[in-house]
């Protein structure tokens, strides 16, 4: 019994398609992935200008065009002269919705586009555009095809608003975020700065750059993640603030392996899991032999892991308290927890929600797992 094959082994060594047909299925694909990136960028003159080419590629036609719902983005190919033709055959698709033929009626003899296939484009059931298709003549075949490349470039045109829409749902969350900054602890820093004006001005001026710093990096608009080593920086920044506030009475202990300091995380995960850790161990001091609250934070490299605990010594949590917290609930006296643990689980799947270890009287340790390598994930600055 002979089998077919689909790879075969060419004269020269290399590995080569079998066959005309997966030539052909094999250039349709690369065509489609060389145009997916600049469509995913949303319908805009600039994705359409970078995409058309390897469209029309797919489609093979002497022309191609991209429009929105009043005219032409881009056209590639022949019969750029067309370009003022188009738009009035748009209001009819948009009332329709419908895959439509139409005659140009062209005076020029060598002219190779005399008929364009107007197919639209559907986002979230709207229509946002249309894939133009030109040609001498529009057969069943060409329709059929235009039909075709424009359902998948709709694909990527929704896939794209999904990707804005997650971008912007993921800023909001951030907003939130800052908005939990406790402005108590804006009004007190600036309290304690003062404070040292007269009695200590060099320190006075170090702490209102930390201060500015530590702003700087809470209210900033450079992407969505950062690198552990930025974050923990902010960190000290505000732990740094607060012990100029409450002195001997809050100890911090940090151990940080080197080798997880690159390592990307979502904006603003450890800053809010350490003020809680600040709160609820300073509470608890004043119940104690020394009066002293103890936090510490560590990050240590766990193979294709970066692990950080944030622990308090503090009057601990009823763990029902903290499953509501981490559901959202605002209620819940806890700065960000929930909002922390949606957008790790957002970055990095179910498997990396936060873990809370803590009973009344007890303490509190957060940890927090990210693995060092995701897709799509990247620190940027």
């Amino acid at each position: 019994m002979v089998r077919p094959r689909l790879w075969r082994r060419s004269d020269s060594g290399r590995t080569a398609l079998g066959s005309q047909a997966d030539r052909a299925t094999f250039r349709a694909l690369h065509n489609a992935s060389l145009a997916s990136p600049a469509l995913r960028a949303g319908l805009t003159a600039d994705s359409a200008e970078r995409s058309l080419g390897h469209l029309r590629a797919l489609l093979g036609t002497p022309a191609a065009a991209l429009t929105d719902t009043s005219g032409v983005l881009a056209w590639d190919g022949s019969g750029q002269h067309h370009v003022d033709d188009v738009p009035r055959f748009l209001p009819d698709l948009v009332d329709t919705g419908r895959t439509r033929v139409a005659d140009l009626a062209c005076q020029r003899a060598r002219c190779e586009v005399r008929q364009v296939v107007l197919a639209p484009l559907v986002v979230e059931q709207t229509i946002v555009g249309a894939l133009v298709v030109g040609a001498a003549y529009a057969t069943g075949g060409l329709i059929r095809a235009a039909d075709e490349v424009a359902l998948w470039v709709s694909g990527q045109l929704e896939l794209a608003q999904l990707d804005a829409s997650r971008t912007q749902l993921m800023e909001a969350e951030v907003r939130a975020l800052r908005a939990q900054i406790s402005p108590h602890f804006i009004y007190n820093s600036l309290g304690a700065i003062a404070s040292f004006v007269r009695t200590d001005p060099d320190r006075a001026r170090e702490l209102l750059l930390e201060f500015a710093d530590f702003t700087r990096y809470s209210f900033r608009r450079h992407g969505e993640y950062t690198t552990l080593a930025e974050e923990l920086r902010s960190v000290e920044r505000y732990l740094l603030l607060e012990q100029a506030r409450f002195g001997d009475r809050l100890q911090v202990t940090l151990r940080i392996a080197p080798e997880v300091l690159p390592v990307a995380v979502p904006f603003l995960c450890i800053q809010p899991l350490v003020e809680n850790a600040v709160r609820h161990g300073l509470e608890a001091s004043a119940d104690k032999e020394d009066g002293v609250g103890r936090l510490s934070i560590l990050a240590r490299d766990l193979d294709q892991e970066c692990v950080i605990e944030v622990e308090d010594d503090g009057t601990g949590e009823d763990p029902e308290r903290v499953r509501r917290a981490l559901a959202g609930d605002a209620s819940m006296d806890s700065v960000g927890l929930g909002n922390v643990d949606a957008r790790l689980r957002n970055a990095y799947g179910d498997d990396y929600g936060l873990v809370v270890e803590t009973a009344p009287g007890a303490g509190t340790k957060v940890i927090v797992r990210v693995p060092k390598f995701a897709p799509g994930v990247a620190a940027r600055t």
